[in-house]
This record gives structure tokens, sequence and C-alpha cells, in this order.
């Protein structure tokens, strides 16, 4: 029993990750779609360049709240940390490749989303949340000041695993939940793949103060990057 009633919540889990509140919310602010927007992802930042910074938040917040109520799922049937920390992976999962963004393409399905970013921060957020104190603002800061959304986007999973091993350590938090900064990591690092490709190849798009002093005109030829 206990393992259906497991296996129910991941599955919740992975539908309320598969939400897309980009798309729907850029649709609503200006009838684009999304997908076929610059870099095609579903996440904050990409609805920040289609529909301007309130549908980037807005589209962040609800991202987050997917992680965030992963975990309170788990939680309010009384599950394990190992639930605990599964569910919002399996959000993470649905973000990525959601099964409401379903398509063909040259013979092969496809399921469409973003980056994982924020779901990240919600899982982190549902686990403690005094996290999205420490994880926000240095993913800020990563962005304005390493001047990419990619390596911003990594830098959560890996602030996040920081800071629970130091809990962990403190004697705070279980040692379980280090793991879900590792699996958040991973599955961030795998979306990301072809923006590591282009900051292997020094082509992947500047933001903030970075890229004003490489473009002052505003400009950015950089390939498309982003969440």
């Amino acid at each position: 029993m206990n393992i259906l009633l497991d296996l129910g919540i991941l599955l919740v889990a992975y539908i309320l990750g598969s939400i897309p509140f980009g798309l729907l919310i850029v649709r609503w602010r200006t009838g684009k779609d999304l997908r076929v927007v610059e870099s095609g992802r579903t996440g904050g930042t990409n609805a920040m360049r289609a529909a301007g910074i309130p549908a980037g938040l807005l589209t962040a917040i609800m991202d987050v709240l997917k992680g965030a109520s992963a975990v309170w799922l788990a939680r309010a049937f009384g599950s394990s940390d190992w639930m605990a920390i599964l569910a919002p992976t399996a959000a993470i999962i649905g973000h990525n490749y959601s099964i409401f963004l379903i398509e063909r393409r040259e013979g092969r399905i496809r399921l469409r989303g973003g980056a994982g970013g924020a779901p990240a921060v919600g899982g982190a957020f549902g686990l403690w949340p005094l996290s999205i104190f420490i994880i926000v603002p240095l993913g800020f800061a990563a962005w304005f000041g390493i001047g990419y959304a990619s390596v911003a986007t990594m830098s959560i999973a890996l602030v996040t695993t920081i800071v629970f091993i130091i809990r962990a350590i403190m004697g705070i938090s279980s040692w379980i939940y280090v793991l879900y900064g590792v699996l958040a990591g991973v599955l961030l690092v795998w979306a990301l793949r072809p923006n590591i490709k282009r900051l292997r190849e020094g082509t992947e798009r500047l933001h903030g103060w970075r890229a004003k002093r490489q473009h002052p005109d505003g400009s950015n030829h950089a390939p498309i990057s982003g969440k």
C-alpha cells in the first residue's frame, strides 16, 4: 500500500511540474507561443524575454511553487525523507519534460519544457524555507556577476547541495537532503547541455554588466540561451 501511495505522490508531483506556467502566462499576456520565442524554453528567463519582467517573475514564482508543492504533498501524507526529496525531483523532471508539451519531430517523440532552475529552488524551499534567502540571492549574483543565465541555473543546485551539507554537519537536517541537491544538479546539467557546449565554445549569451561592457549599445549577438 505504501508503495502505491509513494508512486501516486511521484506521479502527482510530475504532473504538477509539467504545468507550463511560462507558456500559459506569455500566451495570456501577449498571445505568443513561448516555444518559438528565442530559446524555446518555458521558464522564467525566456518568459521575461517574451513578455517582460512581470511575466518572467510570475512564471518564476509559479515554477518555484511547483517544486515546493511537491515536498508539501509528500509531507502531507507522512512520507519519509526519501519521498520528500524524490517528489520535488519528479517536479523538476516534469518541468523539463512536460507531458503537456509533447510533440513529434522528425519521427521522434519529444517533451518540451524548461531547464529546471525555479522548481529546484522550490524543492529546497519546501525542505527548508529559509534556503530561498540564500539560494536566490546567490543565483542572481551569479547571473549578473558571471553573466550567464545557464551558469546561474546550475549554481542553484550547487548552492543547494552546500546548504544541506552544512545543515547535515550541524545535525539540523538529514543527509538525505544533500542528495536532493545532487539529483537537481544532474537534471539541470543534463537540460543545459547545449548551453554548456556554447560556454566551452565561448558563444554563450551574456547578461548583466558583462553584456553591457561587451556591447555598450545594448546589442548581444551571441546565440540565445536561458531557462
